[in-house]
């Protein structure tokens, strides 16, 4: 079975790939995605050291000049996809959207940098990710901490990755709905309506890109202009970590200011990410600037502050609250226990691999809970194949299907078993 479902993985990704980086999936999705590419790469490092690198490569070729990463490049035009360049009108050479992703380029760039056998080769290479990245980091601090509390916003529900958690809703209320332009969906013509965010989410969405598409993409303005502005302890836990490991990288290649100004960094954002800590729900809730207060909701982002170093007594609560989720696959997107708990609805319930991925990654030192997410992540692929999610039910696989991150993390969680059979040229041929 290990077998098979590394080939299949394999497929999988090689079938998304367009040359210089993937599509999530054909269809629904065909572009370069931020942080998708960025996971997919982990994947490619199995199989194709060279290709894994390229990936990261081709998502930071396309960095705007003060340092953001877009959440989309449109390398090529597909009229299958809205919102589309014309919509976005960022300007850029290739058109990119105008908004960024969760930062997990460090965090991947490591995992690659430790799989390569030969570094020297990648050196110099190296030292330009390094660099593109730290300014990156830098930017979110620059651009969406203007108070220098430490922790980051984002201003648009896409930001996130968790584009309709509920985390939003409250802040979503006050975005306005006048003045969008008429449009229409294409997430809907190739996936279940009942399995994608809402019209009302949607128009809130574009509101949102229209509006800042009418202050020109400054970034030193659009976080105060922004009537969503949310600090996600999730995001804010993948900065961090993408921080830490590129203080790694970095006095790797003997780049020590970046190292140091790294670690300060990343020390301040775990400090002030205890301020996002709620006894009550046993993990870490979002902080609504806009509204000044906690949003008290049980999601997933208030898991994913396990893979950095918060305290142990908060890490050991947070492993017990996931085995308290009487769910079969995994760790859904939100607690099944609330009212809002929605088991086929992007991320207002389903599993998502790469979230059990990073939640596992960070509960190393709680090897039965990892164990258990690992095993139930590989049962659902081995029940439902490779989707972009899941019902946390039944398995039921929702969204795209012959998802890119989805058949990466499988090649993750098979692992070492994985690795043992890599070739000399790379090439991946796992055995039973």
């Amino acid at each position: 079975m290990t077998k098979m479902m590394a080939d299949q993985a394999i497929e999988t990704i090689k079938a998304n790939d367009k040359g210089r980086y993937t599509v999530p999936t054909h269809g629904l999705y065909p572009f370069q995605w931020n942080w998708d590419s960025c996971l997919t790469a982990l994947g490619f490092s199995h199989f194709d050291m060279e290709r894994a690198w390229i990936e990261i490569e081709t998502l930071l070729e396309h960095q705007w000049d003060d340092g953001m990463v877009p959440h989309i490049i449109f390398h090529e035009g597909n009229e299958g996809y809205f919102p589309g360049p014309t919509v976005w009108n960022t300007g850029r050479p290739v058109p990119t959207s105008g908004i960024t992703q969760p930062p997990v380029a460090g965090y991947c760039l490591r995992k690659i940098y430790e799989r390569t056998s030969d570094r020297a080769h990648y050196h110099d290479r190296l030292k330009l990710l390094v660099k593109k990245i730290y300014k990156w980091h830098s930017w979110f601090f620059e651009n969406r901490d203007p108070e220098n509390t430490g922790l980051v916003a984002i201003i648009h529900p896409w930001e996130s990755g968790r584009d309709n958690s509920i985390d939003w809703d409250l802040a979503l209320d006050d975005v306005p709905q006048d003045g969008v332009a008429p449009f229409i969906r294409r997430d809907t013509q190739h996936a279940d309506p009942e399995h994608r965010p809402t019209e009302n989410q949607y128009q809130r969405y574009i509101w949102l890109v229209q509006h800042f598409a009418s202050l020109d993409w400054q970034n030193s303005v659009l976080h105060d202009s922004s009537p969503f502005k949310i600090v996600d302890p999730g995001f804010n836990a993948m900065l961090i970590r993408s921080i830490q490991d590129l203080a790694f990288l970095a006095t790797e290649i003997q780049e020590q200011q970046i190292a140091e100004e790294s670690l300060v960094m990343a020390g301040k954002a775990i400090k002030a990410l205890e301020s996002l800590w709620d006894d009550g729900l046993d993990q870490y809730v979002c902080y609504d600037r806009s509204r000044s207060c906690l949003v008290r909701n049980a999601s997933i982002g208030g898991l994913i502050p396990v893979l950095v170093n918060i305290p142990n007594h908060r890490k050991e609560r947070i492993a017990q609250s996931i085995t308290n989720h009487d769910c079969k696959f995994g760790i859904p997107s939100q607690n099944p226990q609330s009212i809002e708990f929605e088991r086929y609805r992007y991320w207002r319930g389903p599993v998502w691999l790469i979230i059990n991925y990073m939640i596992s990654e960070g509960l190393k030192d709680q090897p039965s809970v990892r164990n258990s997410i690992i095993e139930q992540s590989l049962e659902l692929i081995e029940q439902s194949g490779f989707a972009e999610y899941y019902d946390p039910i039944d398995g039921k696989p929702c969204g795209g299907q012959t998802f890119s991150w989805t058949a990466a993390m499988v090649l993750e969680f098979l692992g070492e078993s994985v690795n043992e059979q890599a070739s000399p040229s790379g090439e991946l041929q796992p055995t039973d």
